[in-house]
């Protein structure tokens, strides 16, 4: 169960967003058969017990877990790999420096500045000789484009060695730009424009956060060339299948 060698091809993978620090929540996600899970602990109130409990039944059920970090902390970046994420989602990375620090805080020296220590990832103890070869060959970094700055500075962005692909924040982004929330603004389109045209140069994994559980949507962003898509989150599934659902029941109700 690997999500590098699939970035690397440029293969379409769907994932989705947990904010819901309940294993059950993370288990019905994980078998309803993304290609991958962020744990967030940006947005929402999981902290790092939560996560690695979180980690644990996506990754046991089949499933690749990646943890969206509150910031670009190398302290932090570490202790949830040592968890056992696959790999994180960085925020506001607008800055090639920005993305070298992701980098570095994953991967273990030479090749990068991780503290090395015995936790669940390294098998409690007894696996450090394989989870150190398999964290600097297979563990995924993303940095996320939510700013202006960051679209700005993309390409070199995406030219540091382990940054594996970016996911746009369209909320962050428009808010950059003076209009959250207004994904139809000539400003915001332009930016999504430039974001395209960097990522196809590339070769790494172009991604974005369709927020509204909408499949439709969803499968226009895959036509317009982003292969890791982040489909809704847990919230959003829910409440829109109750309002929908009590929405409809009452509405045939009042025809009687």
């Amino acid at each position: 169960m690997s999500l590098k060698p699939k970035l690397k091809k440029g293969e379409t993978t769907l994932g989705s967003w947990i904010t819901i620090g309940d294993p059950s929540i993370a288990e019905i996600m994980a078998c309803a058969g993304f290609d991958w899970l962020v744990v967030d602990m940006e947005h929402s109130a999981i902290g790092l017990n939560e996560a690695q409990r979180l980690i644990r039944v996506i990754e046991l059920a089949g499933c690749v877990p990646l943890v969206r970090v509150g910031n670009n902390d190398p302290n932090l970046i570490k202790r949830v790999m040592d968890a056992g994420a696959h790999g994180v989602i960085v925020p506001m990375v607008n800055t090639r420096e920005e993305a070298v620090r992701a980098v570095e805080a994953v991967r273990y020296p030479p090749l990068g500045k991780r503290g090395v220590g015995l936790a669940r990832a390294q098998g409690y103890g007894f696996g450090f000789e394989q989870y150190k070869k398999w964290v600097n060959n297979e563990s995924v970094v993303i940095v996320q484009t939510e700013h202006i700055d960051g679209v700005k500075n993309l390409e070199e962005i995406l030219g540091v060695d382990g940054v594996d692909g970016f996911i746009v924040g369209p909320y962050d982004l428009s808010g950059s730009l003076g209009r959250p929330g207004d994904f139809a603004h000539a400003k915001m389109k332009k930016a999504l424009e430039r974001v395209e045209k960097i990522s196809k140069k590339s070769g790494k994994a172009a991604g974005i956060h369709v927020i509204q559980p909408d499949p439709q949507e969803a499968e226009k962003r895959i036509k317009e060339g982003y292969n890791f898509v982040a489909f809704s989150l847990d919230t959003l599934f829910l409440g829109t299948c109750c309002r929908e659902g009590v929405r409809g029941i009452k509405k045939a109700g009042r025809k009687k």
